[in-house]
């Protein structure tokens, strides 16, 4: 495939958008949900544990999805050394620098709220610093695992892209039928078939072991190395996505009828395929609505597109920030849930917009490239900057 001629694929800029947007719903939500948070309301409710279980069965799965199809078009620009230079500038840097920074009122609200400390933010300082650095916790996970799995299939992503395009194209044509797409479920259930529950290869995070989510990030690569595969993700996207959101709310609604999720029963088994299955239905569907609806290029996405990464960043501790004081006023629910998500998104974007856009050295700090670059009209169309929101 000649990379001059791939134009920017807007359609998954709007999903990535999108799905930040989701993650930051959901993270809302957690205030309301029956496990435990660093901050929490005093009642939870069934609705909210029913949509929490219904957004993880395809949530995190399409963000490593499209984090896989922007390594495909990363891949074409240059060698390791860039390759790595970029990763590490886009997800390190960004990671460490919230570990070291803003993670520590996250921990600090997981303590106070829990009775493990009294004092106020300053005076917790100490106690974070240096021992209980929150390196990789947090919702900032998800960068991690990124630039590991990018690491790790940089050699086979390198190899299809160059001396093996004919086997690419060939698994890109058997991929391209609808029930061999719609069976690369398999692995998944292979997994959780083949590995016990309690090993350390199957912790998780999101709703899925970590380990799935490699596949998600190869299969996000294969879909956007050939057209046959797209244009047959684009014809089912009403199937996929009603079958998906189906299969995903059937899940949640018998997961939570399971009075026991620790022993392995046919109901169990049953709720566990409908996720996987589900999950995966629900992201093509996404991808197929993304590619014949989400084509349009403006200048918001422009903007969005640009801020995705730092909203991923700060959203989570802001919501708990805004979350605490909030929760202490007495509001019904609903009304708490709605102020805390819209005082919150105004925070973020306050925070983007006058702190982190508009100076280089914050750019940088938060994974984003300097003005500088932006300004160049070359840059303005350059499809490997699709990779550039990871």
């Amino acid at each position: 495939m000649n990379d001059k001629s791939i134009q920017r694929r807007h359609d998954l800029d709007w999903l990535r958008m999108l799905g930040v947007l989701l993650v930051f719903v959901y993270h809302s939500s957690r205030l309301y949900n029956v496990e435990d948070w660093n901050v929490k309301n005093n009642i939870w409710y069934p609705s909210v544990e029913l949509w929490n279980l219904f957004a993880t069965s395809f949530m995190m799965p399409l963000m490593f999805v499209i984090s896989g199809a922007s390594l495909f078009y990363a891949l074409g620009k240059g060698g390791f050394g860039k390759f790595l230079k970029d990763k590490v500038l886009r997800l390190l840097i960004p990671l460490l620098v919230g570990a070291l920074t803003h993670l520590s009122l996250q921990s600090y609200l997981w303590d106070k709220t829990h009775g493990l400390f009294n004092g106020n933010y300053f005076q917790y300082l100490p106690h974070y610093y240096p021992s209980s650095i929150n390196w990789f916790g947090g919702h900032l996970w998800y960068l991690w695992y990124l630039f590991l799995f990018s690491l790790m299939l940089y050699p086979l992503f390198r190899w299809l892209r160059g001396r093996g395009q004919n086997f690419l194209s060939k698994l890109g044509g058997g991929l391209a039928r609808t029930g061999v797409l719609y069976m690369l479920t398999v692995p998944f259930i292979a997994l959780y078939a083949l590995i016990d529950g309690d090993s350390p290869l199957m912790a998780s995070n999101g709703g899925y072991p970590y380990i799935m989510y490699l596949w998600f990030v190869v299969l996000g690569f294969l879909i956007t190395s050939d057209a046959r595969i797209q244009e047959k993700i684009r014809l089912l996207r009403w199937v996929s996505l009603i079958g998906g959101l189906a299969l995903s709310a059937g899940f949640a609604i018998l997961y939570n009828l399971t009075a026991d999720k620790e022993t392995i029963s046919a109901g169990l088994v049953i709720a566990v395929l409908m996720r996987v299955l589900g999950g995966w239905l629900s992201v093509l569907g996404f991808l197929g609505m993304g590619m014949q609806y989400l084509t349009a290029h403006t200048p918001r996405l422009n903007y969005a597109s640009e801020a995705v990464l730092p909203f991923y960043v700060l959203h989570q501790t802001i919501l708990l920030v805004v979350g605490y004081f909030v929760l202490q006023w007495g509001l019904p629910e609903a009304l708490e849930w709605v102020i805390t998500l819209a005082i919150s998104f105004v925070g973020i974007m306050a925070i983007y917009e006058f702190a982190v856009r508009r100076f280089n050295l914050m750019r940088f700090l938060f994974g984003m490239k300097p003005l500088m670059n932006f300004a160049h009209p070359q840059n303005a169309s350059a499809p490997a900057e699709t990779s550039r929101s990871q």
